[in-house]
């Protein structure tokens, strides 16, 4: 498969019309229909369902436009890379950030980086940490904010300072709200909305010292915004991290004698990276030591 022709794939699959796609292509709809049809031979597999008004993806363009469009970024991002090595610093650094407060000492890093080095921008992916190390493996994704545990084998590291506290956010008008901190016997008895991060459920179990059967889980989430609407909506109690932003009538309260966590700004170990990553990481190295 050529890039060049993946492109084309990807233009019709947004356009939903070959012929509105070959205009944006700048080429011809027989050149592009042809293309497209040698493509489905080199796979062995139909693409597209046609008819008189629109095209569609069949089970197998759904696949290969998600396959497609990860190539196509890291095509790209690989020329850019590549095109800057003999140059003064300058480039895109992808990283994948966790919703945590350790990300204020990220932004001051990457804060100072760009002082020194103005053609540096960044692309910041928010998602959790599963979402992110998925990516890195992939190479769209050149360092992870992740919240521990993490394989220390696979990655190399720096340990950010900030601890991430948990507990839960509420609606203010809960009688949860007005205490310093609760117990799990506390919020044993609540509609509970928690994190879908595997490794984290089991910290929280052991916490609230239950069985997913001893629990009513209504939700569960990958980041949190959307749950602070089914909070303040009265579908249950969120249990999450504690975030430097407030949510206007919510309230966050600390869990009693709960997990610390650690946070690590990670990255693949053994990778080669270009020599802007590279810069980045060393001075993050030294950076977020000293703080």
């Amino acid at each position: 498969m050529e890039i060049r022709v993946l492109k084309y794939f990807l233009a019709v699959a947004r356009e939903e019309n070959i012929t509105r796609a070959a205009d944006r292509l700048n080429i011809t709809q027989p050149t592009l229909s042809r293309q497209l049809k040698q493509l489905e031979d080199e796979l062995g597999v139909k693409l597209f369902e046609r008819n008189k008004h629109r095209i569609s993806l069949t089970n197998d363009g759904l696949l290969l436009r998600r396959r497609a469009q990860e190539i196509v970024n890291l095509s790209e991002k690989t020329k850019n890379e590549v095109s800057h090595s003999n140059e003064e610093l300058s480039g895109d650094i992808a990283i994948g950030c966790g919703e945590l407060r350790s990300f204020d000492d990220l932004a001051k890093t990457i804060k100072l980086f760009q002082e020194l080095h103005p053609n540096v921008s960044f692309n910041i992916y928010s998602g959790n940490s599963e979402n992110i190390k998925e990516l890195m493996s992939q190479g769209l994704l050149e360092l992870g904010l992740l919240m521990e545990p993490v394989q220390i084998g696979k990655y190399d590291f720096v340990r950010m300072s900030t601890d991430e506290e948990w507990g839960v956010l509420v609606k203010k008008s809960s009688e949860l709200a007005q205490m310093e901190s609760v117990t799990a016997d506390d919020v044993k008895s609540y509609p509970l909305i928690l994190p879908a991060r595997v490794e984290v459920n089991h910290e929280i179990l052991n916490w609230l010292n239950a069985d997913m059967d001893d629990i009513n889980v209504v939700s569960r989430y990958n980041l949190i915004y959307n749950s602070t609407r089914l909070v303040l909506s009265g579908v249950g109690v969120a249990l999450c991290l504690k975030l430097d932003n407030g949510y206007d009538d919510l309230q966050f309260v600390p869990l009693h004698d709960s997990p610390i966590l650690s946070s690590v700004l990670a990255w693949q170990s053994g990778q080669i990276f270009s020599k802007t990553t590279t810069a980045f990481i060393e001075f993050a190295k030294k950076y977020l030591k000293g703080i």
